[in-house]
């Protein structure tokens, strides 16, 4: 089988305004044209696994999803953005074309199905207390549930049957305390299981729950957990970027500046 080319899935972590994103959703844009790779924008409308109550969030749904089809119409990119409820998938997929599973949803039966039900592209992120083998069962109810629907040709869907492929995410496991550590033969393990598989080159290096209140990070290895994920044989790439991590509202330490972007990804494209 031919190697499947590298994606590449970027953006801020959650939307904090119009202006952000049409800022990142440019420059994801102009990248995804001078090196002729494709790039995913990717922003959630609603965090609803932070850290605090006090957290930001986002615009919720409705509001999050006119501003990222706003994005779609506007620079020609496909969307991926996370469900936390069954019932989000349908109204989801009516913009986005990947749906994502968060890590610590990735065994919750309804959520699955309904995005599978929606006919769009599914990334399920691996859980933190999983093994890459472990994958094979969340992908089994997201694969049974099309044979399910084709058996019954009820394909009432946002998408259709090209549109349907399921994808997983290496995002590191829990390793004490505040702590992940990135085991990389879980990619090949994944491979196994589906032909695409996308490195959290971003998430796996937080510090959950490490800032008092907030998640923590260290942005320093981002590059280097993105050239390693290469080397295991991953052919996608997740990165969330901000032009001021800094003062992003949600993961800003473990976010890789937006300037910066354009250098990794030709890193990873090259031969060498």
């Amino acid at each position: 089988m031919k190697p499947l080319s590298p994606i590449f899935i970027a953006g801020p972590c959650v939307i904090e305004s119009g202006e952000l994103l049409d800022v990142v959703a440019q420059k994801l844009k102009d990248i995804s044209t001078r090196l002729s790779v494709e790039i995913i924008f990717k922003a959630s409308f609603d965090k609803a696994n932070r850290t605090s109550l006090r957290s930001f969030r986002g615009p919720g749904m409705e509001k999050g999803l006119q501003m990222l089809a706003d994005v779609k119409s506007r620079y020609g990119l496909r969307i991926l953005t996370d469900i936390h409820e069954h019932w989000q998938a349908a109204p989801v997929a009516e913009v986005a074309d990947v749906l994502q599973i968060p890590a610590f949803l990735c065994r919750q039966t309804d959520l699955l199905v309904a995005a599978a039900r929606t006919g769009r592209t599914v990334n399920i992120k691996k859980a933190q207390f999983l093994s890459g083998r472990d994958m094979r069962y969340p992908v089994e109810k997201v694969r049974e549930t099309w044979k399910k629907m084709d058996g019954e040709q009820a394909l009432q869907t946002a998408g259709n049957v090209g549109d349907r492929d399921v994808w997983l995410c290496e995002r590191g496991n829990t390793f004490g305390y505040n702590n992940l550590v990135v085991d990389f033969r879980n990619i090949p393990d994944m491979l196994d299981i589906v032909p695409r598989v996308v490195m959290d080159c971003t998430h796996s290096v937080q510090r959950p729950g490490g800032g008092d209140g907030f998640t923590a990070g260290d942005r320093r290895f981002v590059p280097s957990m993105a050239m390693a994920a290469k080397a295991f044989g991953a052919n996608g790439y997740f990165m969330e970027v901000h032009p001021e991590p800094d003062h992003a509202l949600s993961d800003g330490p473990n976010m890789l500046p937006l300037d910066e972007l354009e250098g990794l990804i030709n890193r990873l494209i090259s031969r060498n």
